[in-house]
């Protein structure tokens, strides 16, 4: 049994293997600006994992549903679906809220952080 659980949750993990075509930058340069680039790559690679996450974490508790005894371990898995499906929802929905405002204001692909330009005179 323990191997058949162990099996689905290797299953459900194995589209996380895509993320290793994406390079990671593990050094900040550019001061506070550089920072923030940084933290909003890293928050850009963490987004999808946790929706990944929680999609597995639903279907866990659909399979905890299908193998439950008793009704009060039936509704304890229904509660916890009911639930996944509400934030998976609401992650969803804010990350195309996010990207629909991005490709309105037209900021899409461009850092939000970029300080302004100088144009020093004689160089």
């Amino acid at each position: 049994m323990k191997r058949k659980i162990l099996a689905f949750v290797v299953a459900g993990l194995v589209p996380s293997v895509s993320f290793a075509a994406v390079a990671i930058t593990t050094s900040v340069s550019g001061g506070v600006y550089g920072l923030l680039k940084w933290f909003g790559d890293m928050l850009s690679l963490v987004v999808p994992l946790i929706i990944s996450l929680a999609v597995v974490y639903f279907i866990w508790q659909v399979f905890r549903y299908a193998i439950a005894g008793n009704e009060e371990d039936k509704a304890k898995a229904k509660t916890h679906m009911i639930w996944g499906i509400v934030g998976i929802f609401v992650m969803v929905s804010v990350w195309g809220l996010v990207g629909i405002l991005t490709s309105t204001f037209g900021t899409a692909g461009q850092s939000a952080m970029t300080g302004p330009s100088i144009n020093v005179i004689g160089q």
